[in-house]
């Protein structure tokens, strides 16, 4: 079962200084209102195989995961993996120059395992759940950017 959600904003900042911040794993904490902290867990600056422990405040509880780099293109396209349990996260961020600024799509998906019975209820339920705290913390990591990068100006 895949699950997956994009979102679009315009920034009114180049695409290189977007990049520079979506690919700046060590100040995340300080940019994204949505992260409590950062630990770097392998690789130097950001490049495929840059590792880091991300944690978050997620409904009024602290929750961490590994995530790591899997595709980079500078500046205009990155994909960032992590799983949990048997389901594999990706988040891609593409970048694009529009009316003077950058358009941002971040997509997210998650993939889990097909299941039977009552298991696949229950999944499909926590499907939604998930999707709707998802999105809210999408739109919100992509305000924290939008607001750093247009500060900057």
């Amino acid at each position: 079962m895949e699950s997956s959600i994009d979102i679009t904003r315009h920034i009114n900042a180049p695409v290189e200084r977007v990049w520079r911040i979506i690919t700046d794993i060590d100040n995340a904490a300080d940019v994204l209102d949505g992260i409590v902290r950062i630990e770097r867990l392998g690789g130097d600056g950001y490049e495929v195989g840059t590792r880091w422990r991300e944690t978050r405040r997620m409904m009024g509880r602290e929750a961490s995961e590994e995530m790591w780099v899997t595709e980079v293109e500078p500046p205009r396209r990155t994909v960032i993996g992590a799983e949990h349990g048997t389901v594999r996260y990706e988040t891609e961020f593409e970048l694009a120059d529009s009316d003077g600024g950058t358009a941002v799509t971040m997509r997210f998906s998650a993939t889990m395992p097909e299941r039977r019975g009552l298991r696949k209820l229950a999944d499909k339920a926590m499907v939604r759940l998930g999707t709707s705290i998802t999105r809210k913390a999408m739109e919100k990591d992509l305000d924290s950017i939008a607001r750093a990068a247009e500060r900057a100006t």
